[in-house]
């Protein structure tokens, strides 16, 4: 798909707090979980005044303690204790840290997987999740982050106030094996996802998983896109509409350039790729599909600016997650040439990563307005 041209009168973009961090912690080891950094998260919004962090109404807040959201159930180092007790196969994976402190190695994939089982069976009541080998297994703390500041998006529209329950639906492009948003974004607010995925594989376990639990057989729906250059078209029903979309889009632009992240992910937390044969193990895994694509993540995320175009009356806000600061411009750049109404980067921090939301609508406030009105009363 053509990339749309840029505009030549760039709208100027107001930075907005949107989090602050605490002071920062140590430096992590493979074995220690990563301190939260100091670099606040922001928000980045065209056409609107910072608010100074200032809280809104019914728990939504613009300033974090660190760089958590506010709403986040993970502040702080976790609690090993109450994890294990609800979770005890994590117990063969904790570790002590040179510092005194419980751990586990993020460096070892079965550790990684085992505490993500454990964080959904006690913060989010998902008794059985579990994903193939080689899928994508995604860190809670920052997935559940993304849903939090969608959440206090919609609430810009209804008073302060955050829209729960089955009335808010959700259209996540690339569901992938473990489900993670619509798992969260179901257990934190009640809302309604549809998960649509190329890889039938990936369906097949989220749909397992879905099964496996209570409660989420008619609050996820998975559809299969058999077009794999197409985002919204095949999987979108006629006069069907959606409150949000989430999308975590593969970021790499080539095979060779994954592997050089996972290297760079690999000296980060202290290891070497000698120690593992020469090959640097995906700690958090991943597929080809999830990891890259022609053009990365610019080349999707415009992709998807391109189809939203077309529909734009789709979702009262279309969304991504960006990886790449360095991404950042070109985007934006394509959403001015896509004329939208009001565009967002809000900026999320946990641990050692930073990545940001990039947010886009068609809809004036007035038509933004009349959505809740019609779709949420």
């Amino acid at each position: 798909m053509r990339r749309p041209k840029p505009s030549t009168a760039p709208t100027p973009v107001v930075a907005v707090p949107d989090a602050v961090a605490s002071a920062p912690g140590k430096k992590p080891t493979s074995a220690d979980k990563p301190a939260r950094g100091k670099k606040p998260a922001t928000s980045k919004v065209q056409g609107k005044k910072p608010t100074g962090g200032q809280p809104l109404a019914s728990g939504v807040n613009t300033q974090a303690k660190d760089g958590l959201h506010p709403r986040s159930r993970h502040h702080g180092q976790y609690d090993f204790a109450r994890l294990i007790a609800d979770s005890p196969a994590l117990a063969r994976f904790v570790i002590t840290t040179k510092y005194g402190n419980p751990s586990i190695d993020f460096a070892n994939p079965a550790a990684v997987k085992a505490l993500n089982q454990a964080l959904l069976r006690t913060h989010y009541g998902i008794s059985d999740w579990d994903i193939p080998v080689g899928y994508l297994c995604p860190p809670i703390p920052g997935r559940a982050d993304y849903l939090h500041h969608l959440a206090d998006l919609l609430a810009e529209v209804n008073d302060g106030k955050i829209p729960r329950g089955p009335k808010i639906s959700v259209l996540d492009v690339g569901v992938g094996a473990s489900a993670i948003y619509p798992l969260i974004g179901h257990r934190e607010y009640g809302w309604h996802f549809v998960g649509t995925d190329c890889d039938a594989d990936a369906l097949a376990s989220a749909q397992r998983i879905i099964k496996a639990n209570q409660g989420l057989g008619t609050a996820i729906t998975l559809r299969r896109q058999r077009s794999p250059q197409t985002l919204f078209a095949g999987v979108v029903q006629t006069d069907e509409h959606f409150d949000i979309s989430v999308c975590n889009p593969p970021f790499h632009a080539s095979a060779a350039e994954a592997a050089a992240g996972s290297t760079r992910k690999w000296h980060h937390l202290g290891k070497h790729a000698a120690a593992r044969g020469g090959t640097p193990v995906l700690n958090f895994g991943g597929k080809d599909g999830e990891l890259w694509c022609e053009g990365g993540e610019v080349g999707f995320i415009t992709r998807m600016i391109g189809e939203s175009r077309q529909t734009p009356g789709l979702c009262l806000w279309f969304t991504s997650l960006v990886s790449k600061e360095s991404s950042v411009p070109m985007i934006v750049r394509a959403l001015q040439a896509a004329h939208v109404r009001e565009r967002r980067v809000i900026d999320l921090s946990h641990g050692q990563k930073r990545s940001r939301i990039v947010a886009w609508t068609f809809l004036d406030e007035r038509q933004r307005r009349d959505w809740r009105g019609v779709r949420w009363q």
